[in-house]
């Protein structure tokens, strides 16, 4: 039993569930590609961001910064923050309203992962349900339980099964990595934003 004709011979709502699960594989792993570039190049952002703002001694050089590092989500933040000015529990109410909507940007596709990872494997069992179902059928109207009856009906089962796992766990393993990726780099800017806010409310223009 060859899994490749499984696949091409399927028929039905058994072909359906398979073009189904082949897509949402696909997708898994560009998005996976997609979001891991995302954030390796947030990240050198967000540092080169960092070791410039080391030099700055007034809000307007401050805000100057701001405009040559774009791609740093701290930058976002502390233009915000440099825009209000005044006490620094406002300050921080700012930096965490920025923080928040930098959060809503990195998690882009972020559900559709989660999506794929929860509802893969049961289309697959919906394709493997239909399988077993389509070999009794041929069962019946062949009267007869050889393998040659069953095994095109069981193949697109297993196949159905296979396919439900293949795009389940990799959807799995780069939502909780990617999720813990995005979660280390908003701490990250949490933190250095409650720094920046004491700091602006204490520097010259």
């Amino acid at each position: 039993m060859n899994p490749t004709s499984s696949f091409f011979e399927a028929s039905g709502p058994a072909l359906m569930v398979l073009w189904l699960l082949l897509g949402a594989t696909v997708a898994v792993w560009t998005i996976a590609f997609v979001k891991i570039r995302q954030l390796a190049r947030v990240g050198r952002a967000q540092r080169a961001f960092e070791k410039a703002l080391d030099g700055v001694h007034t809000v307007g050089e401050a805000e100057a910064l701001c405009s040559h590092h774009r791609g740093a989500p701290g930058a976002h933040v502390l233009v915000r923050m440099v825009r209000k000015q005044g006490s620094p529990a406002l300050l921080e109410a700012v930096a965490e309203s920025g923080v928040t909507a930098e959060r809503e940007a990195l998690s882009s596709f972020m559900p559709t992962l989660s999506t794929i990872a929860a509802a893969a494997p049961f289309v697959g069992l919906l394709g493997t349900v239909w399988g077993i179902l389509d070999a009794f059928l041929r069962i019946g109207q062949q009267r007869a339980t050889d393998l040659t009856v069953v095994a095109p009906a069981i193949g697109e089962a297993l196949v159905a099964t296979a396919m439900g796992l293949f795009a389940a766990i990799p959807a799995v393993v780069a939502y909780n990595y990617i999720g813990r990726r995005i979660g280390d780099e908003l701490d990250r800017l949490r933190a250095t934003a409650r720094v920046w806010a004491q700091t602006l409310a204490s520097r010259p223009e």
